[in-house]
């Protein structure tokens, strides 16, 4: 509404589009943020640009959190993720993943800028899938996020760097696997 505190759109995406508009939505919200960057998605499998801007946002000093579920319901896209974390942890990417129970929203918070909706960090949300997000800026709603996201951190484990090395060389190797698989998960 005019004079309303908060401002608000809707953003449909699918493989009709004539742009990949959902990878444009999540490259837009991350390189524009400036302080805080907080994402929470059950299926962590970014591809080469949103992987880039993740680590360019990190290492111009923006807080940077990804949560991710320890329990999942996708074995291949859970080996996926361990795979990226040599990538984004070391630019200064925090990862951590969520022991309460299966983390199953998809939010992003972007300094004071709130989406929520269907879309994973993922190939499948990014080019295959047809999803919809709710993006609003500013007021109640994204400090309301932004409270509900601070909760569910401290329910989290952070990852720490040298987590994926720890791991058994066949661990490693079928992450590695699973991640050239990445395209259609």
């Amino acid at each position: 509404e005019p004079g309303g505190e908060n401002v608000s759109m809707v953003v449909p995406s699918g493989p009709a589009d004539p742009f990949e508009t959902c990878t444009l939505m999540f490259l837009h919200l991350i390189t524009s943020a400036r302080r805080r960057l907080w994402v929470a998605t059950p299926y962590f499998v970014p591809d080469e640009g949103i992987l880039a801007a993740l680590q360019l946002a990190a290492r111009r000093g923006v807080d940077v959190r990804v949560m991710i579920p320890e329990r999942t319901d996708n074995l291949l896209i859970k080996l996926s993720a361990y795979s990226f974390y040599p990538d984004v942890i070391p630019a200064g990417v925090k990862v951590y993943r969520y022991h309460k129970a299966f983390l199953h929203h998809k939010v992003l918070l972007a300094d004071d800028t709130a989406a929520v909706g269907t879309a994973n960090f993922d190939n499948r949300s990014f080019r295959i899938n047809f999803e919809i997000t709710a993006i609003v800026d500013g007021g109640h709603f994204a400090e309301d996020v932004r409270t509900m996201l601070a909760r569910d951190f401290e329910r989290c484990q952070g990852v720490p760097e040298s987590d994926f090395l720890r791991k058994p060389w066949l661990a490693r190797a079928a992450c590695r696997a699973a991640r050239l698989m990445s395209p259609i998960q």
